[in-house]
């Protein structure tokens, strides 16, 4: 499978935080979900991959290509939608286009406009006039009128309705079947179950766990007790306080060898849960 991206050691120091040494790829063509709770370092992330802040230290390669080397001509294949990005907001959306259209060499017009076709979109409305939702889906036109190839997408979900989040994870099913590649950053594991291929998982700054969607969840059970069952002594993670108990991740291998203890699948909000539990 070919890389579209490959990141290696990428460090940046803040006073009171540090990305520390991460590194990870992604697969064409695919989906990748980029978990962690508020604070892990997402967002700086994807800001050291777009030149948004300079990292301390790494190396971030688009198909191949040094990013600091070849910055403009990887960006003409990158297109980034994110949930906080701020508008003129009583400028006419037609007009924003106008003057993002000029950045692009390979802007095709035709693709816009079936773009505000799908999405409903009215070029004399202005952002304040837009729902949060349809907000997204005028910043992905953008990205797909400009043949984006990669699309990086920071909590492109957040504040938007079940409906409008149902219908933004069908058109990432239907960018992939094109055969595009997708990164985005989400607290709702419930999106990542229905689209995504791969996960990364960031605690603290570090990476805590990455690979196949289904290698990640298949990798962990979960243990539901009221007394610490002494047969799992040291194999527990992240024990957590529960209505009628405690509950625990345990290593599916530990699992296989634990004879009389009860175990059940774990989910991807359990996962999360129990590791940042065991920070």
């Amino acid at each position: 499978m070919n890389q579209v991206l490959e990141v290696r050691d990428l460090t940046k120091q803040y006073p009171s935080f540090l990305l520390d040494h991460l590194s990870f790829t992604l697969e064409e063509g695919k989906i990748t979900g980029f978990i962690g709770r508020n604070g892990a370092g997402k967002t700086t992330t994807i800001h050291s991959l777009l030149g948004l802040i300079h990292p301390d230290a790494g190396e971030i390669r688009f198909w191949g290509m040094n990013f600091r080397e070849n910055e403009q001509k990887i960006k003409q294949r990158i297109g980034f939608v994110s949930s906080g990005m701020t508008f003129y907001n009583k400028q006419k959306i037609g007009k924003i286009t106008s003057v993002t259209r000029q950045f692009y060499e390979n802007w095709d017009e035709a693709q816009y406009r079936a773009c505000l076709k799908l999405f409903s979109l009215e070029e004399n409305k202005t952002p304040e006039q837009l729902s949060n939702g349809m907000k997204i889906k005028y910043l992905l036109s953008l990205a797909l009128s400009h043949g984006a190839d990669l699309l990086i997408l920071d909590e492109p979900t957040s504040g938007l309705d079940p409906v409008s989040r149902e219908e933004l994870m069908e058109l990432f099913l239907n960018l992939k079947d094109e055969g595009r590649t997708i990164f985005y950053s989400t607290h709702i594991t419930s999106d990542l179950d229905k689209t995504a291929d791969n996960i990364l998982y960031l605690a603290g700054g570090k990476l805590k766990a990455a690979g196949r969607m289904d290698s990640v969840i298949d990798a962990y059970r979960v243990v539901h007790y009221q007394e610490m069952p002494e047969a799992l002594q040291g194999e527990l993670i992240g024990q957590r306080r529960e209505k009628n108990g405690y509950s625990a991740l345990l290593p599916a291998e530990a699992a296989e060898k634990t004879d009389g203890v009860e175990t059940a699948p774990a989910n991807l909000d359990e996962i999360m849960i129990h590791l940042e539990k065991e920070e």
